[in-house]
This record gives structure tokens, sequence and C-alpha cells, in this order.
């Protein structure tokens, strides 16, 4: 049944399946203290949910089983490592990541909203393995439900859990997203790999707010992706400058990570980079009236954070911008919104226009 699974996977874009059992108690007490401790930040429905993310027959009663899935998504057209020192993926982003005019979003996000397309893809392999064994009962997640996806896939084999707290695989490091298929019929586990990352700590020691505590401790409170993405508030003063001109989530910790040299492409068009955030620059973006932001992210995961929380982003950008190279129209470009501006916006303009000061006066704040 596993090569057959994989077989259809496989035609609908997926890269490996696995098979994982539902007795999750072991992560229990981890979750627990990571629960305890804050640590997931305004995310509440993480504490709401609590201990029933460990527990996948109480969020499907009947399950007993659940199928994973891993999905590539570097765009079809992305280089390499082994094309050059500069011309690789990863050496793009970092260049795009020290260039202070540029806008920098989050490589998975550029192209359309992955969760459409998972969820299509799955329930087509629902349908497909229906054919095969009868109807069974099932639903389908990815990224949607509190299901401890990381955990599934590390379980069912299809990587281990990096210290940066996200899945890696030896084959495709951890640029992919996952899936699972809840059946409430049992299948034979597939077996977990072995853990890879020895004692490296390169995402511990390159994350811009040391989000990343410790191996396998993620504080999402100090994440970049979580502060510009899942953070509706305001963005922490002794944090903004560690943003630079990232405006939608953070890939550092993956472009250090050296499995990512393995990274795969997607076999599908989905994950192709959309015009608009092929290279952006950050005064072209905050130009954006929200009916163009709208038009430009629809069918994009960017689109769900709004255009309130999208200028918020722009804002400590531009100020990080102006703070490093001094160029006249950043100041005039947030000053052109200041006016009318919600008072969350408002407060970001002022920092950034803060940020250049003479440099007899010392530092800006």
């Amino acid at each position: 049944m596993h090569e057959r699974l994989l077989r259809w996977a496989s035609e609908l874009g997926f890269s490996q399946i696995g098979v994982a059992g539902i007795d999750l108690s072991e992560a229990e007490p981890g979750l627990a203290a990571w629960l305890d401790e804050g640590r997931h930040g305004g995310m509440q429905y993480m504490a709401r949910h609590g201990l029933r993310r460990t527990r996948p027959a109480e969020l499907v009663p009947g399950t007993l089983s659940v199928i994973t899935a891993r999905m590539d998504y570097l765009p079809r057209a992305a280089l390499p490592a082994s094309a050059g020192e500069h011309r690789g993926w990863q050496a793009i982003e970092w260049q795009r990541l020290a260039d202070p005019h540029a806008a920098t979003v989050s490589l998975y996000a550029r192209g359309r909203d992955y969760h459409k397309v998972l969820r299509g893809r799955l329930q087509a392999l629902a349908d497909r393995l229906a054919a095969e064994v009868g109807p069974f009962g099932h639903r389908v997640f990815t990224d949607s439900a509190p299901v401890l996806e990381v955990e599934l896939a590390a379980r069912s084999g299809l990587g281990w859990r990096g210290k940066h707290t996200l899945a890696l695989a030896r084959d495709a490091g951890s640029m992919f997203f996952l899936g699972e298929l809840f059946v409430d019929f049992a299948m034979p586990p597939t077996e977990p790999t072995t853990a890879h990352c020895g004692g490296c700590s390169a995402c511990i020691d390159v994350c811009p707010t040391q989000a990343i505590t410790g191996p396998y401790r993620l504080d999402a409170r100090r994440c970049i992706s979580y502060l510009t993405i899942e953070h509706d508030g305001p963005i922490p003063p002794e944090l903004r400058a560690a943003l630079g001109n990232r405006i939608y989530g953070c890939d550092d910790c993956q472009l250090v990570c050296p499995w990512n040299k393995y990274a795969q492409r997607s076999a599908l068009p989905d994950f192709d980079v959309r015009a608009p955030f092929d290279a952006p620059g950050l005064l072209t973006l905050w130009a954006w009236s929200e009916s163009e932001f709208l038009h430009h992210t629809e069918g994009s995961a960017i689109r769900r954070i709004g255009h309130a929380r999208w200028q918020r982003n722009l804002a400590v950008a531009l100020g990080n911008a102006w703070r490093l190279t001094g160029d006249a129209a950043l100041p005039r470009a947030l000053a052109a919104q200041r006016a009318g501006a919600s008072d969350l916006l408002a407060e970001h303009i002022d920092w950034a226009l803060a940020q250049r000061v003479d440099p007899a006066e010392g530092a800006a704040a």
C-alpha cells in the first residue's frame, strides 16, 4: 500500500509520504512547558487547543493512523547551491538581505498560498485511496488546525526535528511544506529517521533576534516570522532594528543550514515567484494602496496579514534602510503617509523617521 500511496502522491506533486501512529504522549511535556512559559506569544489558539494537539483521536474521533506528506517549495527557477558562490538560491537570498532598499518576503510566500495547494492535493490523494480501498473517514490538514506537524513528520520518517524546530530531511533540507491525512483505519507506520544536526549550531547563531533560545527551543515572541505575520500589535522597539528589510517572515535559519544545499525545487508551477515579489523594493511596496495590496496578494498567503500589518512591517524596514543609507527619499515617503495613519502605523512611522541622526549626536534609538 505504501508504494502505491507514494506513486499517487508523486503524481500530485508530493515528494515523500509516511505513516505515523496516533500516540504522541511523549510530546506532551514539551508542549505543555512551551505553553506554560508563554513562548507561543499572542497565538492564543495554541493555548486554547492545549494538549489536544498531541491527541489526534480527540481532534478527529475515530482516527487510527496519520498519513504524512512532504511537498518541496523552492521555485522551479531557483538555482541550486552548486550553481556557484554568488548564483545559488541561498547566495541570492543573502544578497537580498544585505540590500537595505530591497524588500525580503519569505521564500515560501512568493507564490500561491500553500494552504490551497496542499489541501486540494491531499484531498485528491484521499479520493485516490478511497477508490482503492473503499470509502473511509478522513480529514485533511496543512498548518490549519491543532496538529503537531513536525512531530508527526519525524515519527513517520519524513525527516527529523532540526535545532530550529523545523523538519529537516537529508535529501531536501527544510524547504518543504507538510500536510496530513487523518484516517479511520490502521496502517503500518513507516520507520522514523535519525537526527543529523550533530554539533552544528548555525541556525541558533544566525537568528537575528535570538528567538532560538537553545537547541529545539523557539520563543515565538522574538521570532521575526511571528512578529511580521501572527502578531497584530506594535513590534517591540528593541527588536525592530534586527528585522532589517524582512517584511514577511524570515528564512535566515534555513538559509544558513548546511542541509539546505540539498533543498529540492518544486515540481509544481504554483510556487513560482509572482512578479510583484520577484525583486521588490521597499518604496514600491510602501506605495501600494490597500486595493493594490489586495490585488497583488490575491491567492497568496501574504494577504492574510492585511494591509495594516503590511504597512507596519514596511515602516520598520524603511526606518532601518534610512538609518543605514541616509537616502532622503525614504523619510519623504514615510512622512507622506503619516497624516491619517492609524495609531499603530503612526507609531512605527515616527520610529522610522527617528532612525537617522547626526553622527555627532550618536546612534538612533
